[in-house]
């Protein structure tokens, strides 16, 4: 009987891969053997790579943040810039997905299956962008974007508590709270199939930080950490951008931010 295909290393294949449609399939392929049980996690194996981290296209040409600029809401062209840049994120996404999978040894197998499901979803999140943005004769690469999620996901290579933290707790975490603006201003627009898109964004995304949120717990507690002091510790170490206002409150609740954790985050308390 052949032995079952190692998650891991799929995992980091996938992350290598450069073409985004190939890369969705690999997931989606990943996903499938892992529910049938023919592909598991091997959390002890030590896996590297040769390859560049992470796979992807050519295009689109990376830039500073502030060099990509405003999109203009009243024209078609200035929508589909606002759909290629959540095409861009969720695409780099399911870079982080992968990576967190493949990179950090020694987990429960439930943590590289939570991480494979988030893959899928930024997989499928990615895949109705760029047919909305192909529905109106443009594609994903065909303008400017920037790298700042994948930059905080370098940086925390050396730590999964600081990548739990930062990543998913952090820059995911501000993605609650940009949806429902950028849905409301599409929607006004005129562009229904996209605020929808962005509905079933944001119902995902709720999950995916609250996996995060999940394992940040997890790892505090396997290390005798305090949750917010632990966190104010790390965003000081990393150099971690400060969340501003407004929060979708509600989003971050059911994504399993605690009530102490809102109050600093609001700065109605510090935290110790």
């Amino acid at each position: 009987m052949q032995a079952p295909l190692e998650l891991r290393a799929r995992a980091l294949q996938c992350l290598v891969e450069r073409d985004p449609a190939a890369k969705v399939a690999a997931v989606y392929a990943i996903a499938a053997a892992s529910q049938e049980g023919s592909c598991v996690p091997d959390p002890q194996a030590v896996l590297t790579s040769a390859d560049d981290i992470p796979g992807r296209p050519d295009k689109p040409e990376l830039v500073p943040p502030l060099q990509v600029g405003r999109r203009a809401m009243n024209t078609v062209e200035g929508r589909a810039m606002l759909i290629h840049a959540l095409a861009h994120i969720e695409f780099n996404a399911i870079n982080l997905a992968l990576d967190a999978i493949w990179r950090f040894p020694g987990l429960p197998a439930e943590y590289y299956t939570d991480w494979l499901q988030v893959a899928k979803e930024e997989a499928y999140h990615y895949s109705l962008l760029e047919e909305h943005l192909q529905k109106q004769d443009y594609y994903y690469g065909q303008f400017i974007a920037h790298d700042s999620l994948w930059e905080m996901v370098a940086k925390t290579a050396d730590d999964v508590l600081a990548r739990m933290a930062l990543v998913p707790r952090t820059l995911e975490a501000r993605g609650l709270d940009a949806n429902p603006p950028l849905r409301a201003k599409l929607a006004q627009a005129g562009d229904k199939e996209a605020a929808a898109i962005l509905d079933i964004i944001l119902r995902d995304e709720i999950g995916h930080v609250e996996i995060g949120n999940r394992w940040y717990s997890y790892l505090c507690r396997q290390r005798g950490l305090e949750l917010i002091p632990s966190y104010a510790d790390l965003a000081r170490q990393y150099n971690a951008p400060t969340p501003r206002g407004p929060f979708n409150l509600e989003a971050r609740r059911q994504a399993g931010f605690t009530e102490d954790e809102l109050q600093v985050l609001q700065g109605e308390k510090t935290a110790p």
